[in-house]
Parts: structure tokens; sequence; C-alpha cells
């Protein structure tokens, strides 16, 4: 369901309700693009099955899908398309065209070709967990979630977010667990990036390979620092953590597709199944967050 983790604490009070949080982000809902609009983003249902519901809230989470659309004009083609106006205008002008005119040219070929490209839509999900005030947005990127942020100041008026930071440093954590340092319901998984702490230091990666290896720890204790290191939480999910506590390769164990997940679909209703995975995910990552808590101390 979700592949990325990045945490925000929101200081803004969230809506009491699944219907007030709904009417909140129909201020700001999904509008397809119009034939000169390049992109739009809003908020759309997160169940096909209830499309009236902008959000789904089951224990203590509530489920967001952001949905941006964009018009595709590939530079390629707009430059190829240039080429031949600028030979047109060279014809009838019987001159080049200057920079400025060229610009204009440029200008009115994108407004002429924006209604006939082609529209792409991509979807970003989140979740807030109420117990903590804590907005779970799955962005691999940090643009994305700056955008996803955006629209929900957007539907609320106004939103205060901060990244997630706790009282100690998660990186000195990470570098104490890759050392062998124990942990309540963390373990090393087979993955890791350090590098040297000097500027334009050198970068190692290590994947699919047993971290505890002495040679492999050395590098650590010669002074290298865990930029990202791969973990098992509880025995439930497996994740890539960076040192600002963000997550990738998110998986829930056990999650990996088969051919009869369609059959169990069909069986159970997809919406049974959304929410099913839904609930295992926010509270796996809501005993995570408590946990983290634990290892380096409250929100900062």
């Amino acid at each position: 369901m979700f592949r990325n983790a990045r945490f925000y604490r929101i200081k803004t009070e969230w809506p009491k309700t699944e219907d007030d949080l709904s009417e909140q982000l129909d201020n700001a809902a999904f509008r397809p693009c119009g034939p000169y609009t390049e992109l739009s983003s809003g908020w759309e249902a997160p169940a096909d099955e209830l499309p009236d519901l902008l959000c789904r809230r089951l224990s203590g989470a509530d489920l967001l899908q952001l949905r941006s659309q964009n018009r595709v004009l590939p530079a390629a083609a707009i430059r190829e398309a240039l080429e031949e106006r600028v030979v047109d205008w060279e014809e009838r002008m019987q001159e080049k065209p200057s920079a400025r005119q060229q610009r204009k040219l440029k200008a009115e070929l994108r407004e002429e070709l924006l209604p006939k490209a082609l529209l792409k839509s991509e979807r970003v999900r989140g979740f807030y967990i109420h117990k903590y005030a804590v907005l779970v947005i799955d962005a691999a990127s940090e643009t994305k979630a700056e955008r996803f942020l955006d629209r929900l100041r957007g539907a609320f008026g106004s939103l205060e977010a901060v990244p997630v930071n706790y009282s100690k440093p998660v990186s000195d954590w990470l570098n104490s667990l890759f050392l062998g340092g124990s942990s309540e319901g963390f373990d090393l998984g087979r993955e890791c990036r350090m590098q040297e702490p000097t500027l334009g230091g050198a970068v190692v990666n290590w994947k699919d390979i047993d971290l505890a290896d002495t040679s492999i720890r050395q590098h650590v204790t010669d002074g290298m620092k865990i930029e990202r290191l791969a973990l098992q939480y509880d025995d439930v999910l497996t994740c890539v953590m960076d040192q600002n506590g963000v997550l990738t390769k998110l998986k829930l164990v056990g999650s990996e597709g088969s051919a009869a997940d369609g059959d169990v679909a069909d069986e159970i209703g997809a919406l049974a199944k959304m929410d099913a995975e839904f609930v295992l995910l926010s509270a796996t990552l809501a005993n995570m967050l408590e946990s983290l808590k634990t290892e380096l101390g409250n929100f900062a």
C-alpha cells in the first residue's frame, strides 16, 4: 500500500470526524486539467467504493489520497515543431527571428499544443495518526511531500506541519544499531549506505549482505557514518531508514503479491482488503513511532 514514509507533526487542529475531514478536503478536491491547464492537484476518494468520502478513518488513522494530473508536452516535440515555425517565419519575413521573437513563437506553439497534449495522473497517499498528531506521506521525494502538504493547506486554510525530530539524532542511533547495539523491536536488514564525514567523502553501498560481518562494521568503527540502514521492525515490517528518519522500501512481511491475491480480493471485497492492509500498516507505523520515542526521546 505504501512504499515510503515521511513523518510530519501536525500542530493545527485536525477535524473531529470523518465527515468533517471529508468536507474540509472538498475545499481542494481534484478537478481535471482544463484545455489550457498544465497541472491540477486535489483530493479524491481513497476508496473507489466510497466515491463521496475524501478520507477513510479506521482504527485511529485517516487515509487521504492526492491526485495530480498534468498535460504531457515532450520538450523534443516542442523543439521540432518550433524549428518548422522558425523556417516558416524566415520564408515570410526574409530574415531570422530575434531571440525575443523565438520566445514568442515558442509560447504561441505551447498554447496551441497544450489542449492536444496527453493527460497523465499521479497519486500520493498519506494518513494521519490521531494518537501522535503525525501525518505519514508516501513520497520518495521531499518535493512530492511538500505538494501534498500545500494542497492540505489549501483545504484547511492553514496548516502547521514540521518534520518529526527526536531529542537524540537518528544518525547516532543508526550507527549504534549497526555496530551491534540492542534496540527493542528493531533488527538489522541486509542493506546500508555509509559515507566518510569529510566534504566529498567516499560513499559505500552494501546490498544483500550480512551487515554484522566484522570487516563491514570496521568501516564505521574507523569513522564512516551510516546514511541509510535496512531494518526489520517487530517481525512485521521491513524498510530502509535514512539519517532523517525517512523510510523507503516499506514492505509488510508476508505481503508479497501472488496469483491468489486477486481471488482473495474478489472473495472478501476490494474495500475490505484495502481496509485490512491500511489498519495493519498504520498500526505498525504507530507502534514504530512509539519505539523510536523510547530509543531517541520524545519529539523535539
